[in-house]
């Protein structure tokens, strides 16, 4: 069978998406094609925003491969899954475009894993994936319309039920999915997309000097947090094998790629990996959590090769009632911020925190400037659906809730909760 995974041509103009706007690697994808063609399918992966292409480009090459199933993503990357555009507009334009050309559609990302009737109400699809969607794209792939009630982690409306307002029965099958990390594979990436990735996201120490990648040591986010969109994808918190992670950044290497940046919602410390990332000629970028990171451990995390990190606290506030508590004490996680400086040449800090007295934000603001640490004047973030946070002051997810998230955020100046 042949299978068309598309990323649409991204364009942002009137969006109130906040998070980086260069193409990414689409890694959901990747895992898919490499779970496809091991069942025998022919794929194609058409990444229109990383190759730069149209949507009447996309259009001719979805014309040439004419394939019998089409997967779409509601969003740029899984980087981007928790604060991804709340508007469907690009995705929209797209499906209807390729909509002749192929005899299935499925959809997949953020969207559809917290409002798949919104979706389906809105893109024509024959299915949506809920949740990550890589284990369950082969089967949904291989299987008949008449099938799909087997299948577990989708959404679909069912043809001839049609009420009055116009549409089919929504029939939405168990949990969003969660792939067990151990048994996906170790990702290949062909030249020309490797060639085609410039960007090296968040990093400012110097201007790329090669082809750049994205990849992935975990899938979670392990501590509490009402601020994050985790409810519906990504949640658990899993690593992947070590061997697979540095085979993975060994065939990247050996293409070309100078610099890799690390999607994990948390990048733990793990001395096996950053040993490993001492032998290797390679720089990279994570986010972290500060308090989770011994001095020992951030001086060998510069040392193997560590250009960008990005740091979020919650709170500089003892006794704050944000729900994540920090183990280390204000002055304690300073000294820890400032210690990383020494030996990373980019430190970011995303202050959460917007009941913080402003005068102690500012003095503590200025200390870290002092010693090179960038940090925000916290702002409101955005109660991003799929957050602990929404559903506290909204109440359950309906088919409004990315409408009601895009007005919100068009308000003011606001940081999406899930970035």
């Amino acid at each position: 069978m042949r299978v068309a995974l598309v990323n649409p041509p991204w364009s942002f103009e009137g969006s109130a998406y906040v998070g980086c706007r260069e193409p990414h690697s689409p890694l959901e994808l990747a895992y898919a094609r490499a779970l496809l063609v091991q069942r025998g399918h022919g794929v194609r992966l058409l990444d229109a925003q990383m190759s730069g292409a149209d949507l009447a480009a996309l259009e001719t090459e979805l014309w040439s491969y004419r394939p019998d199933v089409t997967v779409l993503t509601t969003a740029p990357s899984y980087l981007f899954w928790r604060c991804a555009p709340p508007e469907l507009r690009v995705p929209m334009q797209t499906a209807r475009m390729l909509r002749p050309y192929t005899e299935r559609l499925f959809v997949v990302g953020p969207h559809a894993s917290a409002t798949p009737g919104a979706v389906l109400g809105r893109i024509a699809a024959d299915a949506v994936v809920m949740g990550e969607c890589e284990a369950v794209l082969p089967d949904l792939v291989e299987a008949a319309p008449a099938e799909y009630g087997r299948i577990g982690s989708i959404a679909y409306r069912v043809p001839g039920t049609e009420a009055r307002d116009g549409d089919a029965a929504l029939v939405v099958q168990g949990p969003p999915a969660a792939v067990d990390l151990q048994r996906l594979p170790v990702l290949r990436w062909q030249p020309a997309e490797i060639a085609a990735h410039h960007h090296h996201h968040q990093r400012f120490d110097r201007a790329p000097d090669g082809p750049a990648a994205e990849m992935e040591a975990s899938r979670g986010f392990p501590h509490a947090s009402t601020l994050r969109a985790k409810e519906n994808f990504r949640s658990r918190y899993r690593t992947r094998p070590l061997k697979v992670v540095l085979d993975e950044l060994d065939a990247l290497i050996a293409q070309g790629v100078r610099y890799a940046y690390f999607i994990d919602e948390v990048f733990l410390p793990n001395r096996a990996l950053l040993e490993a990332l001492l032998e290797r000629d390679i720089k990279f970028g994570v986010r972290l959590r500060i308090d989770n990171w011994s001095e020992e451990l951030l001086g060998m995390l510069g040392r193997a090769g560590c250009v960008s990190i990005e740091v979020g606290i919650d709170s500089i506030t003892p006794g704050s009632s944000l729900p994540k508590p920090p183990k280390l004490s204000t002055e304690q996680l300073t000294e820890r911020l400032i210690c990383a400086k020494r030996g990373v040449p980019f430190v970011q800090v995303n202050l959460l925190g917007t009941s913080d007295d402003p005068q102690r934000v500012a003095r503590w603001r200025a200390k870290l400037s002092m010693h090179g640490v960038w940090s925000n004047q916290p702002v409101p973030s955005m109660p991003y659906p799929g957050s602990p946070e929404y559903r506290l002051e909204r109440g359950q997810l309906d088919d409004l809730a990315r409408e009601r998230a895009q007005g919100h955020n068009l308000q003011g100046p606001l940081r999406a909760s899930g970035s």
